[in-house]
């Protein structure tokens, strides 16, 4: 079944879509609200999932993480063949593969399978994306409705994020870890439905030739420099893996010059000399790595620490989460009126306040400390997310839309490797450095509870008495004060996002229709 774009409009002057756009747009929601329930629900079922699969510290980021770096490394491969085959069908193909993955991963059996589920999820996963928002470009060609088409976008994550906590706690409290993956079912079954009735497929009418090195180069950047971030993260820098990095250099500097010197490049280069371009995809990558940090020590924090089931932790972030969807929809209309350098700069100031709330909370006032700093958070991140999407849409010309969303999309995942890998790892770092463990404690009990926080609640469960209670007093002070040092390089890192919207997004985008 082909779908016209033409049939979508009702003005063909303006490019205004008709209902028949704003119910495609629904349509692409589902599988951003699947990517964005994911993760959050994730985040919340890890210390069921380290409890029952009793993972190494480094397979605990890994159960994490295997999901974005593949994703990472094929959002742009994917976005090009996006371009080439058509969206529609791309989409299609990671909707069918994504949900029957989600199966497999449901009843894994060991943190090794559940890390190779998650793996191949990102492969399928890395088709979802990019298609959504490139979809997007082509179907809302009115720079108007597609600002508020992308604030919708945009907006599907936070809210994606928000029901990933309530949704997830509800299966947590009523079923096993492993029913947080089986959410995708639902969710992607109407998409293969709907989608070929109402979303059309479009592509690039010249793509150029298929260059099978440029893909191999772009994969072979993107594996060693992400894999060599997280364990740098958790084994120091001088560790020999940290080489990971110069071979990922090498192969990033000879896929650049290869795309330079092609006639018909996977990806236009022309693009990062666009400073609105490059600059909205650098302020997309901080923000995403300091809410993805953010979760992931809040939610070890409030059920392992402060002893709240999944579902009473999910609803106390809630309100931030509500807030960032807010606040997404909010400054549509107000970037209309104010320039991007002053907007999301004037923004990010809500989410340096969260952080450095974080950073000096005391034990009796974390949990509302918590919910307050998450909703300054969400101010910032919200905003900053809406107008950089847009504006990263709007810089790029519509034949190349698969490939600009890929390089966005990139940027966003990336940033959730990041935001585990780095804030996760120097947090993981700063406990096990800090972690005393009491004396009389057995070794086999010690060294379990210096390699995760979960871990040590486990053996001091296990423990009981007082020497249990002060197993657990240890493992939460070194915890939380590792959380003070990791919430202020947080709040740096949006300091920098803010900075380069600052001097980079001067004037909106062009309109690129």
């Amino acid at each position: 079944m082909s779908v016209d774009t033409h049939a979508l409009r009702t003005d063909s002057a303006t490019g205004k879509v008709s209902w028949r756009g704003w119910v495609a747009l629904a349509v692409l929601m589902l599988p951003v609200l699947l990517v964005s329930v994911d993760n959050t629900v994730l985040s919340f079922a890890l210390p069921e999932i380290a409890i029952h699969l009793e993972p190494t510290s480094t397979e605990q980021l890994w159960i994490i993480d295997a999901y974005p770096l593949v994703l990472a490394a094929l959002l742009v491969t994917m976005g090009t063949m996006g371009d080439r085959f058509g969206r529609r069908k791309l989409l299609l193909i990671g909707a069918t593969g994504f949900a029957a993955i989600s199966v497999v991963a449901a009843f894994s059996t060991s943190a090794g399978m559940l890390i190779a589920a998650r793996a191949a999820m990102g492969f399928f996963g890395a088709m979802l994306m990019p298609s959504t928002m490139s979809l997007l470009r082509s179907i809302f060609t009115d720079r108007d409705q597609r600002r508020l088409a992308v604030a919708i976008w945009a907006a599907g994550f936070s809210a994606g994020s928000a029901l990933g906590p309530i949704v997830g706690g509800i299966l947590l409290e009523h079923f096993s870890w492993g029913s947080v993956f089986l959410l995708s079912v639902p969710v992607l079954v109407p998409l293969l439905i709907f989608a070929p009735m109402l979303v059309p497929d479009t592509k690039d009418p010249n793509p150029g030739r298929l260059d099978p090195i440029s893909i191999a180069l772009s994969v072979a950047t993107m594996v060693p420099i992400v894999f060599a971030i997280k364990e740098v993260a958790v084994q120091g820098f001088f560790h020999p893996v940290s080489l990971l990095f110069v071979v990922g250099l090498i192969f990033g500097w000879l896929f650049v010059r290869r795309q330079l010197r092609l006639e018909e490049p996977m990806l236009d280069m022309a693009l990062f000399r666009m400073p609105v371009f490059s600059g909205s995809i650098m302020v997309n990558l901080l923000s995403v790595i300091a809410l993805v940090g953010f979760l992931y020590f809040v939610a070890q924090h409030l059920q392992l620490i402060v002893g709240l089931s999944p579902l009473n932790a999910g609803l106390a972030l809630v309100p931030g989460l509500v807030v960032m969807i807010i606040a997404g929809l909010v400054v549509v209309p107000i970037s209309a009126r104010v320039s991007p350098h002053i907007l999301i700069p004037s923004a990010l100031v809500f989410s340096v306040i969260g952080y450095v709330a974080v950073a000096f909370a005391t034990d009796e006032s974390a949990v509302t400390t918590l919910m307050l700093a998450f909703v300054s958070l969400g101010i910032g991140i919200g905003m900053a997310e809406t107008v950089s999407n847009d504006l990263v849409l709007g810089s790029a010309p519509a034949a190349k839309a698969g490939a600009a969303s890929a390089v966005s999309e990139t940027a966003y995942e990336l940033g959730a490797v990041l935001g585990t890998s780095i804030l996760g790892g120097i947090l993981t770092a700063l406990y096990r450095s800090s972690m005393i463990v009491p004396d009389g404690v057995p070794v086999a009990v010690a060294d379990a509870a210096r390699e995760t926080l979960a871990g040590a609640v486990l053996e001091a469960e296990k423990l009981g008495g007082t020497m249990g209670n002060d197993l657990f007093a240890a493992a939460a002070h070194a915890f939380d004060s590792g959380v003070t040092v990791t919430a202020l390089i947080g709040a740096g890192l949006i300091v920098i996002a803010a900075v380069i919207a600052g001097t980079t997004l001067k004037g909106n985008a062009p309109a690129s229709e």
